[in-house]
């Protein structure tokens, strides 16, 4: 089986619960760590085709509206061959359904407001800092660097 190739568009979709929580979830493959659910495009496929297609197969829900909150080019990594860099589109989406999550790909998902995304953050500047290891942050991640810096720039953290 040939390796697939990263084609460098990817869309993000924040959903929030009426306590103002915002849903994320525990990835099973590289990169480690928490992000709100997301994923690249697939040939043909516009940006907000694959947000309601990722939210569906990642967390089982069904994207009932979707409101483009940002739009740019990241350097983040992925484990697809050339996945160095991305343009992204983040969306806020309202839903209908219940989460279930696709075990392939996800470990976990939680809900967390503004005291649990600055504690990952802090976990996640731990591991860039060196302060912990490749195997401790596998074990117990904070959120992914980029999904960090989104919340940053949308006032988030």
């Amino acid at each position: 089986m040939s390796e697939e190739v990263c084609n460098h568009l990817s869309c993000g979709m924040l959903v929030k619960d009426l306590k103002g929580r915002y849903l994320l979830i525990e990835r099973m493959k590289y990169p480690i760590g928490f992000a709100c659910p997301a994923g690249h495009l697939e040939e043909g496929e516009s940006f907000e085709q694959a947000a309601k297609r990722e939210l569906k197969e990642e967390v089982g829900l069904e994207a009932v509206s979707l409101k483009e909150i940002l739009h740019e080019k990241s350097q983040n990594p992925c484990r697809r061959k050339g996945g160095d860099w991305h343009e992204w589109k983040i969306y806020e989406i309202k839903t209908a359904g219940e989460v279930i999550i696709e075990p392939t790909e996800v470990k976990k998902y939680l809900w967390s407001g503004p005291k649990n995304l600055r504690k990952l953050a802090e976990r996640t500047a731990e591991r860039e800092s060196g302060k912990i290891s490749e195997s401790e942050w596998n074990a117990n991640p904070g959120i992914e660097p980029v999904w960090r810096d989104f919340f940053k720039e949308l006032g988030i953290l």
